[in-house]
């Protein structure tokens, strides 16, 4: 199964609405592969979206690449996951987004936020 960093689902993201993300990833797989920031508006950085051969050419085998692109405008909880093939099924993972620092949740601020993800592992 491939996981990243060990992980399955892979690790939560975290950032507030206005950062700048900076994410390497390093393939260590025979697959070549590509991640996709789902829900992410990429105004000004679409080459970070990552579906493979239409925004991004894939992560070879051996090779890194880092995504880098800023959150504008937006908040909640998305999920990012691997463009390539079946490697859907185990790479991914949830990208939170928290408000700014000082500006309230558009609600009552939750007493607890959990993620859940679902997913499916299929055999090859």
């Amino acid at each position: 199964m491939v996981t990243v960093n060990g992980k399955f689902p892979g690790p939560h993201i975290v950032a507030r609405e206005g950062d700048r993300l900076l994410i390497k990833v390093n393939n260590h797989v025979s697959n070549n592969i590509t991640i996709h920031w789902h829900g992410i508006r990429l105004l000004r950085s679409g080459w970070a979206d990552g579906p493979a051969y239409i925004t991004q050419c894939p992560i070879q085998t051996g090779q890194s690449y880092v995504y880098n692109y800023t959150v504008v405008g937006q908040r909640g909880t998305l999920f990012w996951h691997a463009h390539i093939s079946w490697l859907r099924a185990s790479l991914y993972g949830p990208l939170i987004i928290l408000p700014k620092l000082n500006v309230p949740y558009p609600f009552t601020k939750p007493y607890k936020e959990l993620p859940i993800l679902f997913g499916k592992i299929t055999s090859l």
